[in-house]
């Protein structure tokens, strides 16, 4: 997926500090990420990184805890300090130096997968012969993993609703007890994604961004 083009295409951001400018630096790093703190769970697109920080942009007001983590696809999180702030746009300190090889080519010890926010959000699931309340456990751009304590069919199609489910079907994909796996038929753009996630979370961030 071209996360240059739901980000628009602006000049990178650059680093504040002498350490930081003597870094090597990777530029043009478009890669989808999520930033960790007590506000929550939220998405960001990393645009630069050096061995001391990094430079990310977001789809919204960034969080304005001061020590965060970020958190790649593949899992791997790193603690990191804000440096510069300027609407959905950051620049950001490690806490630890980092190797730069290892953060660009992630490693996957599991199948590639899209990043999963672990936030709950109340939802309405409806078949043709019942409705039931459920609440989401993690959720990506595809998909969720949901708790409800109605019984649904694997492969059975349901109609989703909640904040930021506008006409959303998903299909079960699996269920063990009262979690169900759930594709959606209509998967989020990583913009509608990020604000949605914003949404349910701190909606400030909206306001601000």
């Amino acid at each position: 997926m071209d996360y240059s083009a739901a980000i628009g295409s602006d000049n990178n951001l650059t680093y504040v500090d002498s350490e930081q400018r003597g870094a090597p630096r990777y530029t043009s790093l478009i890669r989808s990420a999520k930033l960790v703190c007590g506000q929550g769970e939220f998405l960001c697109v990393v645009r630069d990184v050096s061995s001391t920080g990094i430079s990310i942009r977001a789809f919204h007001a960034l969080p304005t805890d001061p020590t965060l983590a970020l958190e790649l696809q593949n899992g791997e999180s790193y603690e990191i300090v804000q440096v510069r702030a300027n609407g959905t746009e950051g620049s950001y300190r490690f806490k630890t130096p980092v190797v730069v090889e290892r953060l660009v080519h992630e490693t996957w010890n599991y199948p590639k997968r899209q990043l999963r926010l672990n936030i709950a959000i109340p939802l309405k699931l409806s078949s043709l012969t019942q409705s039931a309340e459920a609440v989401t456990l993690n959720i990506s751009q595809q998909g969720a993993r949901v708790e409800c304590d109605a019984v649904f069919a694997i492969d059975q199609i349901l109609k989703v609703e909640g904040e930021g489910f506008n006409d959303t079907r998903a299909k079960v994909r699996w269920r063990r007890d009262c979690n169900y796996g759930l594709v959606f038929e209509n998967t989020f753009s990583l913009r509608e994604f990020a604000i949605m996630a914003a949404a349910v979370q701190c909606p400030m961030m909206l306001d601000r961004g």
